[in-house]
């Protein structure tokens, strides 16, 4: 049974293996060398404080399956009532309704703040998040165009939002 529950510092080996795996072989982030578990956990730090900014992770039988984080979407306080969500899921968890079950966990306690809305944005293509996304209630709100590279070319970001 997979369990949903926050980020721990012990979880930060496979944390940052999850998130390199991504960086490696994807265009789904886009960093393009590999963080050693040190230089992840400036990132882990961000999570230790109180606030609507959350890392969860999900483990079955000891092991880290993926994580889900909300973080500011912006850093002007106009912003402070939205948030950007995002999920990875370790290459061999993938369909197996890791990421739906971090996404359920993280707007359940999401809904327990001063929020209004979260968004998302998707290194395109990328059909299972996309179907991920929609599937929990993010609506598209539009692409922007060769924004980022990766391996050597231009990559689109299609941009989400959920209400919560």
């Amino acid at each position: 049974m997979t369990e949903v529950r926050p980020g721990e510092e012990r979880d930060l080996v496979a944390l940052t293996a999850i998130y390199n795996h991504y960086v490696t072989t994807s265009h789904v982030t886009f960093d393009d060398v590999p963080f050693s578990v040190d230089e992840r956990r400036v990132w882990f730090s961000h999570y230790a404080r109180a606030g609507p900014h959350r890392l969860l992770v999900a483990e079955e039988n000891g092991e880290i399956l993926g994580y889900a984080t909300s973080s500011p979407f912006r850093p002007k306080p106009g912003y402070r009532t939205s948030v950007e969500t995002t999920v990875y899921v370790a290459a061999d968890a993938g369909g197996r309704g890791v990421g739906n079950a971090l996404y359920t966990s993280l707007f359940a306690e999401l809904a327990e703040e001063n929020l209004h809305r979260a968004y998302a944005g998707l290194a395109v293509p990328n059909q299972p998040s996309r179907a991920l996304h929609v599937r929990l209630g993010f609506t598209p709100i539009g692409v922007f165009r060769e924004v980022g590279t990766k391996f050597g070319r231009y990559v689109d970001v299609e941009w989400f939002e959920r209400p919560l």
